[in-house]
This record gives structure tokens, C-alpha cells and sequence, in this order.
């Protein structure tokens, strides 16, 4: 009996100690879980500081593949089919906005003379050149630039630097009929569900975002096994989720995908078309960021809990009430 009762005890024992063992290694695993997650702030901090340099730099100390001049030629091979075409579909009163503009090269190409531009590669079509704003977030503007603003007049072409997008309110840049990026904000941003809030919020309904991202997961599934990828997408439960398929969770948008597997890097043309107004970004949360050009990233999709989008804010509204009932008075 007492045999019985000595086993009983020490088999408690022994159970309470692995109770304790495994708790810890639970918790241990939980927290290696939340550092996996949650990037550290300061070294978050330090990656964005790096980032920011590759940004300021200048003449020799800017990094290699960090192209600050490329032209409307470069465009039409970078961005998705159709792009010169539905360019051309825009008239005199009609907007494009492109983001990361850098120099702004291509809208300079775009509004090239034409004893100056080159054959079939102006993108105009009969109604008029769109009127063009490139947006930088340090100020590439060259001589160029400035004449060909001083040729046109009557603010044709417009250059803003020194903000990021979401730090640009409504009123300062209006609404667009066509916006691109090519290795501009889409490829750069920490933020990429705020991002692509605001891009939408700044298209007209009808209007179209041409974008491309590389070194990431590819639509058709043909991107080899082995790739590195710079920016990453994982769910709640940590599987991979595709870039485009999270865009075509976003309502009220037509999303099209052109994967080239055949590039140096796996890279997917995207084209996203504004269908109604009610524009609904699924939310991601940032995992990690290095400093780049363009960076790493990796994202979280967040539970469903409403998506990210830009609205004008109320106050604003009444302000404007308020303002238009004193001029009456």
C-alpha cells in the first residue's frame, strides 16, 4: 500500500514538474511568437533611418538600382499592358498623378515636343496632353523640368516633394484620372493598406491605378521555389497570401494581375480600376522592414474588422459650412 501511495506521489510530482516545463517552454515560444511579429522599435527605427539616407542621397552616394530618371519608355515596359492607351484616352482637363516620380523624366517625355519626342512613344492621344503631377519625396527637379514649366505655363505640370502621400490632404491634390508608381510608394511604403487607401481615394470613379511590385509571390504560381522575396504577405495563422489576391479583397475596385515569372526577379504588373466609391482596404499590420531599394517587408493581414479608407474628415465639412454661411452674411 504505502508502495501505491509512494508511486501516486512521486507520479505527481513528476507531473507537476513537467507542468512547469512545458509552461515555460510555452511561454517561451509565445514570446519568440510576439518578437517573430512585433518588429523592435529601435531597430525598426534604425532601418527607417537607413532608409531615409537612400532617399536624401545625391550624385555619387546614391545607392546602385536606385533609379531616380526614368522615362515614359521605361513606363511602357514596366507597367501593365494598355497603360500608353489609356493615357491616351485622357484629355486637356483630365489629371495623371505618378508617384515616386523622381525626376519626373516621364511626364517630361510625355509633354516632349513633338520635333523632340519620341515616334509613337508620347502617349497623347487626340483630345490633348492630361495635365501631370509627379510626386517625390525629395525634390529631383532638373533644368529641364523648370523650362519646360516655363514653356507651358498655365500650370500644366505640377512637381510636390518633401511629403509622403497620406501627408498631402485632399484639397492639395484633387482627384485623377490615371495615377502610376513604378518603384515609387507601392514598393517603399511601411504602410501598405494606407497606401492604397489613399491612392483610391484619390482616383475618380472610372479612374485607374497602374503599379508593379517585384521579388514577390506570383499570381500564377510559377515564380521558381527557391525565390527570395522582398515583400511577403502572410495571414492570421502565418500562411502566405499573394499580393494580388489581397488586393482583390479591396471593394469596390476591378484588380488584373500580370505575373512575369520570366524576369530577374518574380514581378506582377497590377491594374486596378476605381468602380464605386466605397472603397474598403483590407488592414495589415507591419512585421519587419530593412532598409533598401527597394526595402524587404513582410505584412500581417489583420482579423476582419473593417478595412482602411480615406474619407473627408467632418470637421473640415462644417468648417466649410460655416465659412460659406459668414461670406453669405
Amino acid at each position: 500500500m504505502r508502495s501505491v501511495k509512494s508511486s501516486v506521489k512521486g507520479w505527481k510530482a513528476a507531473a507537476a514538474r513537467l507542468a512547469v516545463v512545458i509552461a515555460i517552454v510555452v511561454q517561451t515560444l509565445g514570446l519568440r511568437a510576439v518578437w517573430a511579429q512585433e518588429p523592435p522599435r529601435p531597430r525598426l527605427d534604425e532601418e527607417m533611418a537607413k532608409q531615409e539616407k537612400i532617399y536624401r542621397s545625391r550624385d555619387s552616394d546614391v545607392p546602385g538600382g536606385y533609379i531616380t530618371d526614368r522615362g515614359l519608355s521605361d513606363y511602357l515596359e514596366l507597367l501593365p499592358t494598355g497603360f500608353c492607351d489609356a493615357l491616351g484616352t485622357l484629355g486637356s482637363s483630365d489629371r495623371w498623378l505618378d508617384i515616386g516620380a523622381g525626376a519626373a523624366q516621364a511626364i517630361l517625355d510625355y509633354y516632349a515636343p513633338e520635333n523632340e519626342a519620341a515616334p509613337g512613344k508620347t502617349c497623347a492621344g487626340a483630345g490633348g496632353k492630361a495635365r501631370a503631377v509627379a510626386m517625390s519625396i525629395e525634390d529631383r527637379r532638373t533644368d529641364a523640368w523648370r523650362q519646360r514649366v516655363a514653356s507651358l505655363g498655365d500650370g500644366r505640370i505640377r512637381y510636390l516633394s518633401g511629403k509622403r502621400l497620406r501627408q498631402y490632404s485632399p484639397e492639395e491634390l484633387g482627384k485623377f484620372q490615371i495615377i502610376t508608381d513604378v518603384f515609387g510608394g507601392f514598393s517603399y511604403t511601411e504602410d501598405l493598406s494606407e497606401f492604397m487607401a489613399k491612392v483610391l481615394s484619390l482616383l475618380e470613379t472610372g479612374g485607374v491605378f497602374h503599379t508593379l511590385v517585384q521579388s514577390v509571390q506570383l499570381e500564377n504560381g510559377k515564380d521558381r521555389p527557391t525565390t527570395w522575396y522582398l515583400t511577403k504577405l502572410v495571414d492570421a495563422a502565418g500562411r502566405d497570401v499573394k499580393v494580388c489576391s489581397w488586393l482583390k479583397q479591396t471593394t469596390c475596385v476591378k484588380v488584373a494581375c500580370e505575373s512575369k515569372s520570366d524576369w530577374n526577379a518574380p514581378t506582377e504588373l497590377i491594374n486596378i480600376r476605381k468602380v464605386c466609391s466605397d472603397v474598403s482596404v483590407p488592414r495589415m499590420k507591419l512585421l519587419n522592414f530593412e532598409a533598401g531599394n527597394p526595402p524587404g517587408r513582410r505584412f500581417q493581414l489583420e482579423p476582419q474588422r473593417g478595412g482602411v479608407e480615406f474619407k473627408a474628415p467632418v470637421r473640415d465639412e462644417r468648417k466649410k459650412s460655416l465659412e460659406s454661411v459668414e461670406a453669405k452674411d
